[in-house]
């Protein structure tokens, strides 16, 4: 196949995951039609079957595309603060700064998702899609192997179920967050925060999630 052809198939199969990424953040999996996405796209249903094969496998593609660049710029940040710190455990608050840093990088990357990309990545593990269970797991180990593992030894009171227990709210909170959920909403609407703006949201919520992080330990005042 010649340069020309190659090039249409790889904007083709870019501009339908464009249109089904914008559309899952805007509808959900569920309610999202391939007929949304291909009308989105400007493509016909064979296209997307000839590239993806289903809704299913399309969906999986939205997210393998955008992992990597996440999850290698998270490590890295680690990587950096612990060559710095040479062998001596990191303050919580630099390892969730770590993370946070890498997702708001990547939110103000369109060309690698931008706040779409992070909205619907915060969604999908608030509400996570059998499609997503098999992967993300693979996708995800590197990363929650070594940001548990700075986590235990900066926080060397607490046991280790304690200590799972407290890495998973805080990673709860922070992807709830950016998933742009404006929770007071539901109960008033003289509500003026802007849970939509990353950077607003990450000022609010690193010394929130480092709190609950470094909390005396629950299991020792019990």
């Amino acid at each position: 196949m010649n340069g020309t052809g190659e090039t249409k198939q790889f904007d083709t199969a870019t501009r339908i995951l464009d249109a089904a990424e914008v559309l899952f953040v805007e509808h959900g999996f569920e309610a999202t039609s391939m007929r949304m996405i291909t009308q989105r796209a400007e493509v016909n249903l064979a296209a997307v079957n000839y590239h993806f094969g289903s809704k299913d496998a399309l969906f999986q593609g939205v997210f393998t595309r955008r992992l990597t660049p996440l999850n290698e710029l998270a490590v890295s940040n680690l990587d950096q603060l612990e060559r710095a710190a040479a062998g001596k455990p990191l303050a919580v608050e630099a390892i969730v700064g770590a993370f946070m840093g890498a997702a708001l990088e990547i939110a103000h990357d369109p060309k690698r998702g931008g706040v779409i990309f992070v909205r619907l990545l915060s969604r999908t593990f608030i509400e996570p899609h059998p499609v997503l269970k098999e992967t993300l797991p693979r996708h995800y180990a590197e990363l929650v192997g070594r940001y548990a593992s700075a986590f235990g030894r900066a926080l060397p009171q607490l046991g280790e179920a304690e200590l799972q227990w407290r890495i998973n709210f805080a990673f709860g909170v922070i992807f709830n967050a950016f998933a742009g959920n404006n929770i007071l909403r539901l109960f008033s609407q003289d509500v003026v925060i802007n849970a939509r703006d990353p950077r607003l949201i990450a000022t609010y919520l690193v010394p929130f999630v480092v709190a609950g992080l470094t909390a005396p330990s629950g299991a020792q005042s019990a």
